[in-house]
């Protein structure tokens, strides 16, 4: 007995012990913050927890839930998804001035999706793919319904493996009206597997995030390769999210940065399910000689990488690195100006541009886009995609696209004209961009008249149209080498490159606001009010008349001072009262 007692708690503890310790070759979850100075002295803050999910969640199939979200995980499985982006965004990010992001979203929400080639009825399963995720994120993806979704031919390709593209599959939706707050950021924080409570993601503080210049957060899942030898698929999730601030500055024309002046917390702790968690703070100058920042506590190592086709310096921090917390409790990584920046040292972005609606009156209007190409000596083809709401009647005879004066036909263009209060525009180009050349796109529309219950409840503060969406291969400043880009930071493995000569950039114009012919309101209800107290007028007369009850009085004989009165008047020969 004795023998067995023992043999039974040796292999109890042995089992305690191996479900302490992660599976071989299991899920994994990397986290990483990337700590960029913006040119104009802010900074932006772009966080990315990346979880690997090994397993094939198949319709029906039960599968084991360690890091990987179960809420997403049975989503993916139920539905038939092969790929989903999800982003919500609060502002605008202004390229041309904070230079170009690691990963773009518009304002408000967007959401696109490839379903499986199984998924029989796409426009069924895409209805219920945004109802789940509006009550997963507590956002107004509910929305979203025929007349604001699109099936782009040529934009949006999938990022992970894919079998085909057939587009028939994809499904892609904005809502610009979309307002992101902490009941947004709450759902999204709870997805990580340590939640807020440890790593990175201690410094999500909804307090410090939203008030800032812009926010965005998102949610990415994709099928990638297990190995190098690709012969089995895992899953992986990435959640990002972006703040810029612009607020704190001290000294003389000097911005010095924190993370306890950012997100008033410092990290003590690494996730201890990351097996990696690191910060990069991106410290690259024109000149070595004329360093511009100066960073705090220093780096236990460097890393150099090619991203957006420039050569970028990382000050890199390794929270899992034992020596990190020894000489105190916790890290709060400064940045000090060296000294001001030079106009000379502000590079400018390659690709980006401007839409905005120009005309006079409530009957049309015209919308027009600017794509600025400042690469001195490359040309490069973009791909432009417009999505118009269906009140927004476009002619299409008017399309022009200008560029140095002379005329630039599109070498691809797909148009899928709207029908009312069913689907939107949607409009495809493939255009040339010449070297250093700005290239205007004009299109004229005219507005509908809407029903008075299609109105929402303040018309005249205007109806959103979706913004413009650039996809482009780049020209690259640098030739990129041939790197792990799994050890490379942040988006350089979304976005791989095929070859050494250029990188992939999606880009976002700025959202439209347009009048629309707007009735009176005022008018119905001065209506209402008199109709109202007219009726009740007529009304309460003739029901006093038709339900009162008379009742006939017989004159009464008088008191006793009319006797009196009566008596003395015949004496005196008057007439009786």
């Amino acid at each position: 007995m004795l023998a067995a007692a023992a043999l039974l708690l040796q292999l109890l503890l042995l089992g305690a012990a191996g479900a302490g310790r992660p599976p071989a070759g299991r899920d994994a979850l990397r986290e990483e913050l990337l700590l960029s100075p913006l040119p104009a002295g802010g900074l932006a803050a772009t966080f990315q927890f990346r979880t690997r999910w090994d397993s094939a969640p198949q319709r029906g199939a039960v599968s084991h839930y360690r890091l990987f979200p179960k809420a997403l995980g049975q989503l993916v499985s139920a539905q038939g998804v092969r790929e989903l982006h999800l982003a919500l965004t609060q502002g605008f990010w202004r390229t041309r001035a904070w230079g170009q992001p690691p990963l773009q979203a518009p304002a408000g929400a967007e959401l696109w999706v490839w379903f499986q080639d199984t998924v029989a009825d796409v426009d069924k399963a895409w209805k219920e793919l945004s109802n789940i995720l509006s009550g997963i994120f507590c956002a107004s993806l509910n929305f979203i319904d025929s007349t604001n979704t699109v099936t782009p031919t040529a934009s949006f390709k999938p990022l992970g493996l894919a079998n085909g593209t057939d587009h028939h599959l994809l499904r892609y939706a904005v809502l610009p009206r979309e307002i992101v707050c902490t009941e947004n950021l709450t759902p999204w924080k709870k997805l990580l597997p340590c939640g807020s409570k440890a790593g990175l993601a201690v410094l999500l503080k909804a307090e410090r995030l939203f008030h800032s210049s812009y926010h965005s957060q998102a949610v990415h899942i994709r099928p990638i390769c297990r190995d190098a030898s690709c012969l089995a698929i895992s899953w992986e999730l990435r959640q990002t999210l972006t703040v810029v601030f612009e607020t704190f500055s001290s000294g003389q024309g000097k911005k010095d940065w924190s993370l306890f002046k950012m997100f008033s917390r410092t990290l003590t702790e690494a996730c201890p399910l990351a097996s990696q968690s690191k910060i990069y703070v991106d410290i690259s100058a024109k000149d070595k000689e004329k360093e511009l920042l100066e960073v705090t506590p220093s780096p236990a190592s460097v890393h150099e990488a090619i991203v957006q086709g420039e050569k970028r310096t990382y000050a890199v921090y390794d929270l899992l690195s034992p020596s990190l917390f020894n000489t105190s409790r916790s890290l709060n990584v400064q940045l000090k100006w060296k000294r001001p920046q030079d106009s000379s040292e502000l590079s400018t972005p390659v690709l980006h541009a401007q839409r905005y609606v120009s005309g006079y009156g409530l009957q049309t209007g015209e919308i027009s886009t600017l794509i600025y190409n400042t690469h001195p000596y490359r040309a490069f083809p973009v791909i432009l995609l417009e999505t118009v709401p269906w009140y927004l009647r476009l002619y299409v005879h008017t399309l022009t696209i200008i560029t140095k004066g002379k005329e630039n036909k599109p070498s691809y263009i797909h148009y899928q004209p709207a029908q009312d209060r069913r689907r939107p525009h949607l409009l495809e180009m493939l255009i040339q961009l010449p070297a250093n050349s700005v290239t205007k796109i004009t299109i004229q529309f005219e507005r509908a008249l809407l029903k008075w219950t299609e109105y929402t409840p303040d018309p005249n503060h205007g109806f959103y149209v979706s913004p413009s969406v650039l996809s482009a291969l780049v020209p690259s400043v640098v030739a990129m080498k041939e790197v792990d880009m799994e050890q490379s930071p942040l988006f350089t493995s979304l976005f791989p490159s095929s070859d050494g000569s250029s990188y992939f950039v999606r880009l976002y114009t700025e959202p439209l606001l347009v009048n629309l012919p707007t009735p009176d309101f005022s008018m119905p209800y001065n209506v209402i009010c008199l109709t109202c107290t007219v009726v009740a007028v007529c009304y309460g007369s003739f029901y006093n008349l038709l339900t009162r009850t008379f009742h006939v009085e017989e004159p009464s004989r008088g008191g006793l001072a009319k006797r009196l009165a009566n008596i003395i008047r015949k004496f005196r020969g008057v007439p009786p009262l």
